[in-house]
């Protein structure tokens, strides 16, 4: 919590009756101000740059370096990072103690990597790499530590590209290491930007195993909307849209894509599986989604789906596209009627920018060719104005029903 924010916010608490003010100098004295905070973090910098300039000038002399004292380097390092972050989370100082665990895991990896070089073993083999990951897994378990639950997603998706690239495999290993381990951890505690940086580690991998598998790139979307069915499961509605949120940016964008260019055929080849294989794969993942949805009551969100119609299999031309920008337009109708059931300001935006990207593009694409190019600008600004006129109006109106709507309950007489 914010100091500033307490600051602020706390006089009108105590005069509104929610707490004390006892109780709100005792929250002010839990939140020490952020000027202390940052000069106790200078030590710390200074350490780090001390040691950077210690790593640089060993970094110089490596290789003239004797292999035992290499080796007492990394082991030395290594264990003054953990030492030091177990000393400071005793004296209480979490930030400084998480920030200095996170560094040894990154040491970690570091020695994993420079002995390998070391003693010239042979690149062939991922389990090294995959010790870090497993290291990376475990440490998010022992410490209650945000860097530490998100340092095991960067690291598995650093190892996953390692492999693909350099080793020309797929480590299944390490994605089940993120999906399972970290994927997990999330589950139990929630949180919303490890949910979106797990979605979008986890995506990254998808991409890659599509790309050393040289499967159709459509295959991509069925481990991205696995992600997105585990978000329809989890209890925290925030977390799991968080975790939502990268599966449905990919899936907008590719049917976005598909809009701009579906009157050319050439993406046959690239986008188009075996349709049994695809569409039974797709709707049992559609089919986990619903039930995800219908058992947290969210049935409202079953729309997004919308994005993943497999219209690639309808011949390219200009009706491909047309039946695409259908789509982009039923999807935003979806999120303004949630967001205007919600009544919930964030989701009204989204479903207005997505409404005004869905009429720019079919604009585009259908008067482009055949308007001169001075009318075609013009018509196209008076139609963007009207419509933001429109839609702010709208928002307007159903922000000041909902905001009628909660005064008359606040001022109702109570029941005897």
């Amino acid at each position: 919590m914010s100091r500033k924010f307490l600051d602020t916010e706390s006089p009108a608490w105590v005069s509104e009756g929610l707490i004390t003010e006892d109780q709100r100098r005792r929250l002010l004295a839990r939140y020490p101000p952020e000027l202390v905070q940052a000069v106790g973090l200078l030590p710390l910098l200074g350490s780090i740059l001390v040691g950077l300039s210690a790593l640089s000038v060993v970094a110089a002399n490596w290789q003239s370096l004797p292999t035992a004292v290499r080796l007492g380097l990394l082991l030395g390092s290594l264990l003054a990072a953990y030492t030091a972050g177990e000393y400071f989370l005793r004296r209480g100082n979490r930030r400084v103690g998480h920030g200095l665990l996170s560094l040894g895991l990154v040491l970690f990896g570091a020695g994993i990597i420079l002995t390998s070089q070391l003693f010239q073993l042979v690149g062939y083999d991922v389990s090294g790499l995959l010790a870090w990951v497993v290291a990376g897994v475990l440490l998010s378990y022992l410490y209650d530590s945000q860097s530490l639950i998100l340092l095991p997603i960067v690291i598995g998706a650093a190892v996953q590209t390692y492999c693909t690239q350099a080793l020309g495999t797929f480590s299944y290993a390490t994605v089940a290491l993120v999906a399972l381990g970290s994927g997990y951890r999330w589950w139990r505690r929630p949180d919303a930007l490890v949910a979106t940086i797990l979605a979008l580690g986890l995506l990254w991998q998808a991409g890659l195993w599509v790309a050393v598998s040289h499967a159709k790139i459509t295959w991509f979307f069925i481990p991205a909307m696995l992600v997105y069915a585990a978000g329809d499961w989890h209890r925290d509605r925030a977390a799991g849209r968080a975790l939502q949120g990268p599966p449905l940016v990919a899936a907008y964008l590719f049917a976005l894509g598909l809009a701009l260019f579906g009157e050319t055929d050439q993406y046959a080849g690239l986008l188009r599986p075996p349709v049994l294989a695809y569409l039974g794969a797709l709707a049992a993942v559609l089919a986990l989604s619903a039930a995800g949805k219908r058992a947290r009551a969210h049935l409202g969100s079953l729309p997004d789906w919308l994005l993943l119609l497999p219209g690639f299999y309808l011949p390219g031309g200009l009706p491909l596209a047309i039946a695409t920008l259908v789509v982009l337009y039923a999807h935003a109708g979806s999120v303004l009627a949630r967001a205007h059931r919600s009544g919930e300001a964030g989701q009204l935006t989204l479903g207005t920018v997505l409404f005004v990207v869905a009429t720019m593009v079919a604009y585009f694409k259908l008067t482009w060719a055949f308007l001169d190019k001075s009318l075609f600008f013009l018509i196209g600004g008076v139609l963007l104005l009207s419509l933001s006129w429109y839609l702010r109006r709208r928002n307007a109106q159903r922000l000041a029903a909902g905001a009628a709507a909660v005064t008359a309950a606040s001022e109702a007489p109570e029941p005897a």
